[in-house]
């Protein structure tokens, strides 16, 4: 009882005290009719308080969780170091070894076959795709990757598309080694878009720009026209538009699921025992990224095939990327929510938001000053 009662003293102590914020005058007053103005008065105050909680919810979907140190005494920390050693020392240039002699093999055999088959040659179509995903393969063996799939492997048909939520490229790297897809992609700069557009482009993939309106246009028409080819690689499509850290989902576009064909929901869970494989491109290179993996001890994932599925009479676009996400999101262990992931790539800069708070406290200063 007596531990009690000092549990209660202390939680009496942290209780803030009215009367040291108000005067003695105030306190003494008698309560004032509430009128409507005075409601109005603080509406804008509202607004920006749940324009905060908004914001932080939806940043929390794009934040990378750091690992929590076990480091901490003089028994862990030499394992901890002899660990540093390991990863850095032996398996990193053991894995940069794999990756070169991979791209080496992979550049004299595709260069072979690119230019020296013909433009419309089928043997050259099968071998390239065997290629990609034989790159990709080395790709995850450098990051000693330990993937489970389950379900029934895609094939090759049409009328179909893949859908599936987007953690970092390496997403694209893992689906890829198991069955040659050809995406949709955002177009990326330096040896990323060299990939893009020599390697990844025999694959029929399709490329955008955020930035522009028209590609939206120009992307739609070539999606109907490759679910519509019967030798076409299967499609597949990111429908988040971003990467998110793999504990949400954000909104799914509806570019997929207005095609008219059978939607095949694909589910992507990564285990952080080792590392966090989500890529924030706007504080790590992908070059970075890749690093990163390459010194961690194995990256750990799990895929999930799921069932395909069909746009039920009466039911939106919308409402059908909303079922699906859900599907993908459930059989994950993801949260779901509602923000648009496009938001991400057009936030007010750090400077506006500091003048949106001062505007806002010179505000209430002035308010103060008027009563």
């Amino acid at each position: 009882m007596a531990g009690l009662a000092t549990s209660s003293t202390e939680m009496d102590l942290d209780r803030p005290n009215i009367d040291e914020y108000l005067t003695v005058e105030s306190i003494r007053e008698a309560p004032k009719k509430l009128h409507l103005r005075d409601l109005l008065d603080i509406s804008p105050t509202l607004k920006e308080a749940a324009g905060a909680i908004v914001d932080d919810s939806f940043t929390r979907c794009f934040k990378s969780n750091p690992s929590e140190p076990w480091n901490w005494n003089i028994y862990l920390f030499p394992l901890w170091c002899l660990g540093v050693v390991i990863r850095y020392g032996i398996l990193f240039p053991f894995r940069v070894i794999i990756l070169v002699a991979g791209w080496i093999v992979f550049f004299a055999a595709f260069s072979l076959v690119h230019f020296l088959l013909g433009e419309h040659n089928k043997w050259k179509r099968e071998i390239e795709r065997k290629l990609v995903e034989m790159i990709c393969s080395v790709f995850v063996a450098s990051w000693t990757a330990v993937i489970k799939y389950h379900g029934p492997r895609p094939s090759m048909r049409p009328q179909q598309v893949f859908v599936a939520n987007h953690t970092s490229m390496i997403d694209f790297i893992i689906l890829e080694q198991m069955t040659a897809f050809a995406v949709i992609m955002q177009k990326h700069p330096g040896w990323v878009g060299f990939i893009q557009k020599i390697i990844v482009e025999s694959l029929g993939c399709i490329w955008f720009n955020r930035t522009e309106a028209k590609d939206r246009e120009i992307v739609a028409r070539k999606l109907r026209e490759h679910i519509q080819g019967v030798d076409n690689n299967p499609l597949l499509i990111f429908p988040e538009g971003t990467c998110v850290n793999n504990h949400y989902t954000v909104m799914f576009k509806k570019g997929a699921f207005e095609l008219g064909c059978a939607v095949c929901p694909v589910a992507i869970k990564y285990n952080k025992i080792f590392v966090d494989a989500f890529w924030n491109s706007k504080k790590q290179s992908f070059t970075m990224h890749l690093v990163q993996l390459m010194t961690s001890w194995a990256v750990v994932c799990d895929v999930w095939y799921l069932e395909p599925q069909y746009i039920r009479p009466g039911e939106t676009p919308i409402e059908f990327a909303e079922r699906v996400q859900d599907m993908i999101s459930v059989r994950a262990g993801l949260k779901k929510v509602p923000w648009d992931g496009y938001l991400k790539y057009f936030r007010p800069s750090p400077k506006l938001i500091e003048r949106k708070q001062q505007i806002f406290a010179e505000s209430v200063l002035q308010r103060l000053e008027e009563k």
